[in-house]
């Protein structure tokens, strides 16, 4: 097992880090690492702007509802860009312009994914540590007004990383072969009874931002997560739909 592989197996995510600053080396080997990944049939469409001012800091600390926004020492948020590429087309007097169709779309979104997990693999194995920020979406039309987005992009994903000032436990995963499957879609008769033993490592395992509780048996965190609705959340496509897509 070479050392990336043992990286990635000891994930966890990192909510507090050490007030040390990330030298502009690694910076441009991240930046490097991000425009290298892989993207749909090549056209690049997905973005990073670097969160470096302390009030857009604040208020996207005030939407996701997670302080620890303002103390990483870095935080980017990843965009689905196809603004570039319909520019390119407006300029080109092209015919035809399907540069914000629902197919571009989520090749934006996936390339903007992909290249966040690129980053954060470089940043682990940079002997960083990180989380990401799916809850810079709980209020999507204010964030997009934060990072002055013009048309044909979308806020996806968010990222603050920075030197561990933590060790937590390693989160426990279900047995994969609860994920991977052969050819067909694995369907079980009784989903409470398959996730048993994975409900027990759970109920043993407690975050640090709880210390005093665990954080329960999967089961029930699922009853209780998918039982409410965040409701900003619930104007995604809306505010994409404003951003000029065609949804």
């Amino acid at each position: 097992m070479n050392d990336m592989i043992k990286t990635m197996l000891n994930h966890r995510s990192i909510r507090k880090w050490k007030d040390e600053k990330i030298s502009d080396e690694i910076l441009d080997t991240l930046f490097n690492v991000a425009n290298r990944t892989s993207t749909s049939i090549g056209m690049q469409t997905a973005s990073i702007i670097r969160i470096t001012d302390k009030d857009k800091r604040a208020k996207i600390a005030e939407i996701t509802t997670q302080n620890y926004v303002n103390e990483a020492p870095e935080f980017w948020v990843f965009i689905a860009d196809h603004y570039r590429n319909n520019q390119i087309l407006e300029e080109a007097n092209a015919e035809k312009n399907y540069s914000h169709d629902v197919d571009r779309f989520f090749s934006g979104v996936t390339d903007a994914v992909l290249m966040a997990q690129n980053i954060a693999n470089a940043i682990e194995s940079l002997g960083m540590g990180f989380v990401f920020f799916g809850s810079i979406l709980n209020n999507p039309e204010e964030l997009v007004e934060i990072l002055e987005l013009p048309k044909y992009t979308m806020p996806v994903l968010g990222i603050g990383f920075g030197y561990p000032d933590q060790n937590p436990q390693i989160k426990p995963r279900m047995d994969y072969k609860k994920r991977v499957f052969e050819n067909k879609y694995e369907i079980y008769d009784n989903y409470h009874e398959e996730f048993k033993e994975y409900d027990k490592e759970m109920n043993e395992y407690y975050d640090l931002r709880n210390k005093k509780n665990s954080v329960g048996p999967f089961t029930e965190q699922a009853v209780q997560k998918y039982s409410s609705q965040q409701k900003l959340r619930q104007k995604i496509f809306e505010v994409a739909k404003n951003q000029g897509y065609d949804l």
